[in-house]
């Protein structure tokens, strides 16, 4: 299994819990709408706490602002990835997720990579 991992950065005229709701309630079901056809195995969202919440943590560590979410999508394969540029279905839903999140996530600002998980704990 690979991981895409999405740091997202909130469209700058939404609050956090505006990007937050939209992200979840909307964003969310088409993710699960389009799943199979882009062959998503496993899909999570992490949503941050109010900035107070991380003030201490990232003062100790001189840390740059959070994230307002980071997304994770896994996948069996970058090879079934890639297989997916042949397929229209693949192809037309990845269109419409790119558009949509054109609605809420700063793209240019939104960090994203694949890797593989690597568990230490647990």
């Amino acid at each position: 299994m690979i991981k895409l991992t999405f740091c997202l950065i909130r469209a700058p005229h939404l609050s956090r819990e505006a990007f937050q709701h939209y992200w979840f309630n909307t964003h969310g079901p088409l993710v699960a709408s389009v799943a199979e056809d882009l062959q998503i195995r496993r899909y999570v969202q992490a949503h941050s706490l109010p900035a107070d919440v991380n003030t201490e943590v990232r003062a100790a560590r001189a840390a740059p602002a959070e994230y307002d979410g980071v997304a994770e999508l896994w996948f069996d394969s970058l090879e079934a990835v890639a297989a997916n540029a042949q397929r229209p279905e693949a192809r037309a839903a990845g269109a419409l997720l790119l558009e949509d999140e054109r609605r809420f996530i700063d793209l240019s600002k939104s960090p994203l990579w694949w890797s593989e998980d690597r568990t230490i704990v647990g």
